[in-house]
């Protein structure tokens, strides 16, 4: 009865990621063309590109999310375009659910999620808070570290070693795949 329980609850989280991803986005009056991603000092690889043991996984996953609520709280305060604004709430609301989640299967296998950034993450938060042009470095960034999440979700999603976190990870590719789709027109 217990694990039928935690089963429920264990798809619950996934279903609710997801759901907010099927929201159609309100349709606007004329439709920007994407903008080429412009070059930049952000390394070509943010995190490994495969993180296929638990803890490796954890680690990395645990700190793309928390640099994508830090850097996002940091373009509400600091964004000029409403745009910008838009895009860090849509940010925090999905990747704070994505947290809790990859916190609640990491804690069934007594892997904690890090509460600190790995070093390159400290350093694009660094980086984006002494920019003095926010909207433009936070827009690469957001795509570099989406780009790394994505990658990182898809390859634990289809090689990782543990059913527990293979869910999680399939769950968040869509949402990743999706924030990269947006982030064309911002």
């Amino acid at each position: 009865m217990r694990r039928a329980g935690a089963r429920i609850m264990g798809l619950g989280l996934p279903l609710v990621l997801l759901a907010g991803c099927t929201r159609e986005e309100p349709r606007r009056a004329s439709i920007p063309q994407p903008r080429a991603p412009s070059p930049q000092a952000i390394p070509d690889t943010i995190a490994p590109a495969s993180a296929a043991t638990p803890a490796a996984y954890v680690a990395s996953a645990s700190s793309i999310e928390l640099f994508e609520i830090l850097s996002s709280e940091l373009a509400l305060q600091r964004a000029r375009t409403k745009r910008v604004r838009e895009f860090a709430e849509m940010i925090l609301s999905i990747h704070k659910g994505a947290s809790m989640q990859l916190s609640l299967a990491g804690r069934r296998l007594n892997l904690l999620p890090s509460a600190s950034l790995s070093p390159t993450h400290q350093a694009l938060l660094n980086q984006l808070r002494a920019a003095p042009d926010f909207d433009s470095v936070y827009r690469r960034q957001q795509v570099a570290v989406h780009q790394d999440a994505l990658r990182i979700h898809s390859n634990y999603a289809a090689l990782g070693a543990s059913p527990t976190l293979r869910p999680v990870a399939q769950s968040l590719v869509p949402v990743f795949r999706r924030y990269l789709r947006l982030l064309r027109y911002l």
